[in-house]
């Protein structure tokens, strides 16, 4: 898939927003941003002193001349300044979708108000929106102002936030994102919330202090819209995008006399600058409504594992189990897969006993229950599991917990969680699981492991085997989990010999 996109948008004078944005944020994540420009602002730090949009002829030559070289993967729009620019835009977009084998995703930031206050489209252009554009977006970004003005409704609580973003699906867009940085609800705290119509997500952080926020909106969107140029999933552009703004305005800084453009620093590589997510439990749940889950004590975290995992084998039998023990492997899962296998009980008691045998970490795949009643060292839950097994039950019995992930939205939810381990995957395709979609990659888990290697103990998983273990371990992630590495060899001794050397080359 290309790392093109493209940006529709105003020129800012400035260089805080806008096309000057646009390009910025889409270089700090390692897309090339091509540009469209729809209108030459006139302004500064201080304001915008006049708009003066660009003809639909010249607007549609540089349309013309990008489809024929540099199809975009995604097109991200901005400032559209009148109905006409939005009819010319929405038309060639409809021909893009229908037309080209690799229809481009929409990404729509309705700059109708800037930070300033100052009104950037003209009236009449919101009717012209709904009508031609809104139906071929695939994510909006409003703010709070944007979406009330799109919507009709006012945002004063998390309902009304929701309530707009059901209104904006059914205008036709595919998901939106309603940015909180407008809405001080629960005070001093910015709340933002994502939806495709399937699944919300809640993201939180304290408000930062700086009056240095220009270009925020833009920068967002065009952060998500190469996020999802390099096929990201909408929560993991969602997090990433705002983990990038929260970085760039703790750098922000003044180069005017007024308010100065929130800053472009790269990939955000530092857990403090990512949001929390909020779900039932967690951190601001009470102020947005959550339901609260009995007993599960957030705070208090899962027992600590104080080393690394080193080489991690998967298995599906006790009888694997003590031969990965006995060639040396440390961490061992017990994973069964049909929870009718009529042994199952007893395979996972044997599992724990020889893990006390050997001296060893056992780690039990998803029966909780039977890992509780049999004092097993430790449990691996999947992200669907987290929400139906007792994890009050699990911390009280002093047991360690991993936690799977699958991209950066799911990181930051399993830290809610203060688990034991955090694993990342799947690295590569896979043949013993459907990981459609799910593909990490090298470029992610290099990503993954420097956020949160200070925190846990780090683990890759997925398609990885002999051949592909010097290059996962090069990352410095901590563990690898091996699948069938092992238990396929033709020398299983000599196999767990070479992945133990592979991830020693880079201690």
């Amino acid at each position: 898939m290309s790392q093109v996109i493209w940006s529709i948008a105003g020129s800012d004078s400035g260089g805080g927003a806008g096309i000057q944005a646009d390009v910025k944020a889409a270089h700090s994540f390692s897309t090339h941003c091509c540009t469209v420009i729809t209108a030459l602002t006139a302004q500064n730090s201080v304001g915008v002193e006049s708009l003066n949009p660009i003809s639909t002829e010249v607007i549609e030559s540089q349309l013309v001349a990008l489809k024929q070289d540099m199809p975009a993967a995604v097109i991200k729009i901005g400032m559209l300044a009148n109905v006409q620019q939005v009819q010319l835009v929405a038309e060639h977009i409809g021909h893009y979708k229908q037309t080209w084998s690799s229809p481009p995703l929409v990404v729509y930031d309705p700059v109708a108000i800037a930070s300033s206050g100052d009104k950037l489209t003209e009236e009449d252009t919101i009717d012209a929106l709904k009508t031609h554009l809104l139906p071929l977006v695939d994510l909006i970004t409003p703010n709070t102002h944007e979406a009330q003005l799109l919507t009709g409704i006012y945002l004063i609580g998390p309902s009304a936030v929701k309530e707009a973003a059901q209104k904006l699906l059914e205008y036709g867009v595919k998901s939106v994102v309603i940015k909180g940085g407008h809405w001080d609800y629960p005070k001093g705290y910015c709340i933002d919330y994502a939806t495709d119509g399937v699944e919300d997500f809640w993201l939180g952080n304290e408000k930062i202090a700086t009056p240095h926020n220009h270009g925020t909106g833009c920068s967002l969107a065009s952060a998500m819209a190469a996020c999802l140029a390099k096929q990201y999933p909408l929560k993991d552009a969602f997090i990433l995008a705002k983990a990038y703004i929260n970085r760039g305005l703790k750098e922000a800084m003044r180069f005017g006399e007024g308010i100065g453009p929130v800053a472009h620093t790269g990939f955000p590589e530092s857990l403090a600058d990512y949001p929390q997510v909020i779900e039932a439990g967690s951190w601001l749940a009470d102020e947005l409504e959550f339901e609260q889950p009995e007993s599960f004590n957030f705070a208090a975290g899962f027992a600590e594992i104080n080393e690394s995992l080193g080489v991690y084998a998967v298995v599906d039998s006790a009888d694997w189990v003590e031969k990965c023990l006995s060639l040396g492997v440390k961490t061992v899962q017990l994973r069964i897969k049909d929870a009718q296998q009529a042994n199952l009980e007893q395979e996972i008691e044997t599992a724990i006993s020889l893990g006390n045998k050997y001296g060893a970490k056992v780690f039990i795949n998803d029966y909780w229950e039977l890992a509780l009643k049999y004092n097993a060292y430790g449990v691996h839950l999947g992200q669907e599991d987290i929400a139906t097994a007792n994890l009050a039950a699990i911390q009280q019995a002093g047991m360690r917990l991993g936690i799977s992930t699958h991209g950066f939205y799911e990181m930051l939810r399993a830290h809610n969680y203060r688990p034991s381990y955090l694993a990342f995957g799947a690295i590569y395709p896979t043949t013993t699981k459907d990981m459609t979609g799910q593909i990490q990659g090298l470029e992610k888990l290099r990503h993954f492991v420097p956020l949160m290697e200070g925190h846990y103990p780090t683990v890759a998983i997925g398609g990885i085997n002999l051949q592909r273990a010097p290059e996962v371990a090069s990352t410095g992630v901590g563990s690898i989990a091996v699948v069938r590495a092992i238990t396929e060899a033709d020398e299983p001794q000599l196999a767990v010999d070479q992945l133990i050397q592979a991830m020693a080359q880079y201690d």
